[in-house]
Parts: structure tokens; sequence; C-alpha cells
């Protein structure tokens, strides 16, 4: 359904720095700057990216907003949510975990990027 997903950051190494570590854990290569100074990542046909704003105003996070990132295996999300911490994110919630809800059995796993906005780790094991 979604082809990218683009946040913006005001300290692109910072935020650079913990994706290279977060979705070099889920597979990704290290992101690549454009001409414009976006960085993407890809893979599986899908992009990620930071940018400044364009419209020179500071970034932040959305206020109910979360970006959530698929993982293969709960240890590929716990190493994601450990690549984050050790890169400069913030765990929030509660530790990774199976979680029992209204959309099955499903392992999730939350943290903050360097420029506050929430990410979401989720493994959904084979029906």
């Amino acid at each position: 359904m979604f082809t990218h997903v683009m946040l913006g950051a005001n300290d692109l190494d910072a935020s650079r720095r913990f994706y290279d570590a977060t979705l070099g854990a889920l597979g990704a290569k290290p992101g690549r700057a454009d001409d414009k100074g976006r960085v993407v990542w890809s893979r599986n046909g899908a992009m990620f990216m930071l940018t400044r704003p364009l419209d020179g105003q500071p970034a932040c996070p959305a206020n109910g907003g979360t970006v959530g990132f698929g993982a293969d295996s709960p240890e590929q999300a716990d190493a994601w949510h450990a690549a984050g911490v050790a890169a400069g994110g913030t765990s929030v919630e509660d530790p990774p975990g199976w979680r029992d809800g209204a959309f099955g059995r499903v392992y999730l796993g939350y943290l903050r990027d360097p420029a506050g906005n929430k990410l979401c780790i989720a493994h959904r094991p084979a029906a």
C-alpha cells in the first residue's frame, strides 16, 4: 500500500547514524544522500527517507504518529530495538515482546528516534 515514508530531522547526521543502525538490523544498506540532501534507505521495494523541512522551519515529531517497520522474527525485532538504543534512540512504552490484541498476536517494540519521532517494530507470526 505504501511506497515510502519521509520524516523531517534537524540533525541529519544523528538521525542517519540511528537509521543506519536500526534499518541495518533489518537488512537495509546504509542510507544514501541525494542531490537535495535527503537521505534514502530502500528494502523490498519500499523507501524510508529523511529530510530537513523544505519550508525552512524546524522539524518536529507528529503528535500521535507512529512509523511501523516489519521484522522477520522476534530476534530481528530485538536487534532493531537494541541497535536503536545504542545509536541514540530512546526505548518507549513496554519492552519489546509479544502482545495479544484485536488484530491477533504480534511481537512489538517501540523507540523514539533522535528527532523524537515514534517508531514501532512488528513481527507477526505465520498463520
